[in-house]
């Protein structure tokens, strides 16, 4: 049940993060925006906690990959598409492997 739950609420994350990316897109430029947004000191304090938060997330997906390939992968990931990589992470390590459980999101990856 849990697991499904967390499927669920992935998945939304994914599809929320795909549609208002895809909005703001047809607003303006991510760049032009970045340079609005960091002009702003609450954008800026709302960058950072979100780059720790993306960060420290980053630190339980690199403790479960076994490769500093797919540790540097993820990394770039995260950092360039933030929420979205996270939702895709979850949701691939809920729905493939032997270890699809809820548990298995907190024990490392073995060896591929």
């Amino acid at each position: 049940m849990m697991r499904v739950a967390l499927i669920a609420l992935f998945l939304g994350f994914l599809l929320a993060m795909l549609a208002v990316t895809t909005y703001a897109s047809f607003d303006r430029n991510v760049l032009t925006a970045a340079q609005e947004i960091w002009a702003d000191p609450w954008g800026k304090a709302t960058l950072f906690d979100t780059y720790f938060a993306f960060l420290t997330v980053y630190l339980w997906i690199a403790w479960r990959e076994r490769t500093w390939g797919r540790r540097i992968l993820w990394l770039a990931l995260v950092l360039t598409l933030g929420s979205i990589a996270i939702s895709v992470y979850v949701l691939a390590a809920l729905l493939s492997g032997p270890d699809r459980s809820v548990e298995g999101l907190f024990r490392r990856r073995r060896e591929a």
